[in-house]
């Protein structure tokens, strides 16, 4: 199942981004970017971070979730 990137102009006529899953969802939206190339790397970069990116839980240790596959 695969995502896609979106770009866009935003409201005030700068660059962004964002990420839809496989049935459309928004699952994030970047800050603004000055210009498009800039945009561009933005997602190169969240594209490698997403891969190698670990989990930190900054949660408050009263809500806790199961993990998947538990």
């Amino acid at each position: 199942m695969t995502g896609k990137f979106e770009l866009f102009t935003d409201e005030h006529a700068s660059y962004a981004f964002r990420l839809k899953s496989h049935d459309g969802t928004v699952v994030a939206v970047s800050g603004p970017y000055p210009n498009k190339e800039s945009a561009v790397r933005g997602i190169r970069d969240v594209r490698e971070c997403a891969a190698t990116g670990l989990i930190s839980d900054q949660c408050s240790p009263s809500r806790s979730v199961r993990p998947e596959n538990s």
